[in-house]
């Protein structure tokens, strides 16, 4: 469903488009929230729940684009094809990272059950299917996915996010990367 303007990056002007700027607002809080306990997580070797909170935090963070372009999300997770579909709604720096971004969505979503469940055909338990590289690849996705969002919608709804929102993208010195 196509939200506010029918055309272009000011889809997200009106009065469905402040509701579209407050709900990708929400989408983007709750997924830099999810980076940041994955952030621990990986500290902590908890390895499945690393890559099961950054396919979270991607299927927010590509909603939260969508919403800032009109566009209200469907409520599967992997949102990719329909970045690609409505790629020309976005900036031309946005729409250059949109392979990218639909393959990272792919990629973490048929992660999904099994860093939930496991696999239960051959019975291994979820912390035997991930282990260190695949939760920091995960991770490192998902902050590339953020920065990219974040980016937009500073853009966008001409707004700078709240810096305690954007820990979970600082490195090691404090500085947002």
């Amino acid at each position: 469903m196509v939200l506010g303007a029918e055309r272009g990056v000011s889809g997200w002007r009106g009065d469905r488009g402040l509701k579209n700027t407050h709900m990708a607002k929400s989408y983007l809080r709750q997924a830099l929230e999810r980076l940041r306990h994955a952030a621990e997580a990986l500290e902590e070797g908890n390895y499945p729940y690393v890559t099961g909170q950054c396919q979270e935090s991607v299927e927010l963070l590509l909603k939260a684009a969508l919403r800032l372009v009109g566009i209200e999300p469907p409520k599967w997770h992997d949102v990719g094809p329909l970045l690609r579909r409505e790629a020309s709604r976005f900036p031309e720096w946005f729409r250059d990272a949109i392979p990218g971004l639909a393959r990272i969505s792919r990629r973490l979503r048929r992660e999904r059950e099994p860093a939930m469940y496991g696999d239960e055909e051959l019975g291994l338990a979820p912390e035997e299917l991930y282990d260190h590289d695949d939760a920091a690849e995960a991770l490192e996705w998902a902050k590339e996915t953020a920065r990219i969002v974040v980016k937009l919608y500073e853009q966008l709804a001409r707004e700078k996010l709240p810096d305690n929102w954007l820990t979970s993208l600082q490195n090691t010195s404090g500085e947002r990367l």
